[in-house]
């Protein structure tokens, strides 16, 4: 469930900043999507999708496992710790993307 809940919050946290972005842009008159808050929503929505994809496998795999007589807890690649880089690249993208609009 805590999978789903995050997938869930990443994917309609970039569908929210793509909109909102675009209604303010629409309010002060500005042309078109902006390139850089199109990549950083995209990048937040294909994370929560590529996660749940991930959590959903394991899980899968997991309760296969869980089945056997002979379980044994194993450690298997960190889910966690790929989004939370994947999380973190997001933000460094979005961080030269508000520097470069200071720099202009």
């Amino acid at each position: 469930m805590a999978w789903i809940r995050t997938c869930l919050s990443l994917i309609s946290f970039g569908f929210g900043l793509d909109k909102i972005v675009g209604a303010i842009d629409k309010v002060s008159g500005s042309s078109g999507p902006r390139p850089g808050v199109v990549a950083v929503a995209l990048a937040f929505v294909i994370t929560g999708i590529v996660a749940m994809a991930a959590a959903t496998v394991q899980h899968l795999r997991e309760l296969k496992r869980l089945q056997r007589t002979d379980y044994v807890y194993m450690q298997g690649p960190r889910l966690a710790a790929g989004t939370a880089i994947l999380l973190t690249l997001i933000g460094a993208l979005a961080m030269v993307i508000l520097l470069a609009g200071l720099v202009r």
